[in-house]
């Protein structure tokens, strides 16, 4: 008998208005975000080879969407779980998350948004819960057991494009996705393009300095873990204000109601598509809008 986890993965691509740019509709698994791959991959993954017992207790620091995935996964399986996040991050996504059943530990940011300091200050505070209660650490943002949960999402793209694509774009929150994805997509046509998108405010990776943004779930502000220079071929800056006024255009004018880092990844797609013309570029709907209808009221 199937469990509510088996809606996960599997989701569909669905081609934007005039263009060629393939959105992979990940807002349809079950808690409306791409991070349900990652969650039961991390949960699983810690099963398979003991290092969380049946009913034991898990910790993670999220900016959200992991936070909501993992509290969905853990209340299916009966883990506990600890979640540290902060007010930086929309407050549906806590309130989700507190639903769900997880305790949450919730961090003030200074400047309202997300900055390399809140990140280091959520990743120390969750490893102080694990070292108190014995907790298991999920610790995403070096876990490599997300990284199948991303080859099984390329070998979907792969299937559902008849190996037709050309690029591959997606923001850097862990590094997990894009190097999951990346990593399987080479193995099937080494010639694919893959962009990385980052928060302008705070372009880490292509080398600028760290700052503050509010494109939740990406652009931790130093160079994560999961992250290397031979993932992307190329990477594009893209600023809060850019990212938001897409997620509301693509609302507006093909129906599409996803988060910020969404538009983030089609500003990006836009962009490629100027460059490339006739290429078939595939990049994420990441989760659903419905997650941020409290920032999207003060457009």
């Amino acid at each position: 008998m199937n469990t509510i986890l088996d809606c996960i993965g599997n989701t569909s691509l669905v081609a934007l208005r005039e263009s060629r740019i393939l959105l992979k509709a990940e807002s349809e698994n079950p808690t409306g975000s791409m991070k349900d791959r990652m969650a039961l991959a991390m949960i699983e993954g810690a099963e398979a080879n003991g290092r969380l017992a049946p009913g034991g207790t898990v910790v993670e620091y999220t900016g959200g969407s992991t936070g909501v995935s993992l509290s969905f996964v853990c209340a299916v399986k009966r883990h506990p779980l600890h979640v540290v996040t902060s007010d930086a991050f929309a407050a549906e996504k806590l309130q989700h998350m507190k639903i769900l059943g997880a305790n949450l530990h919730v961090l003030h940011s200074e400047t309202g948004g997300m900055t390399e300091k809140l990140t280091r200050d959520m990743i120390a505070m969750a490893h102080d819960i694990a070292s108190k209660t014995g907790a298991y650490m999920t610790d995403q943002m070096k876990n490599t057991d997300s990284l199948a949960a991303y080859h099984k999402m390329a070998d979907e793209i792969w299937s559902q494009t008849n190996g037709q694509v050309d690029v591959f774009i997606q923001s850097v929150g862990t590094a997990g996705s894009i190097r999951g994805n990346a990593e399987r997509l080479r193995q099937l046509n080494p010639k694919i393009r893959i962009i990385a998108v980052e928060p302008a405010e705070s372009p880490v990776l292509s080398g600028g300095k760290s700052g503050s943004h509010k494109i939740d779930g990406i652009g931790a502000g130093y160079v994560v873990p999961l992250w290397h220079d031979r993932i992307a071929d190329q990477i594009e800056r893209v600023s809060t204000e850019e990212a938001m006024d897409m997620a509301l255009r693509l609302a507006r004018e093909d129906g599409v109601f996803a988060g910020t880092s969404t538009g983030a990844n089609v500003v990006a797609a836009h962009r490629i598509a100027g460059q490339m013309p006739g290429a078939t570029i595939v990049t994420v709907m990441v989760d659903s809008g419905m997650k941020y209808l409290k920032t999207y009221a003060q457009k």
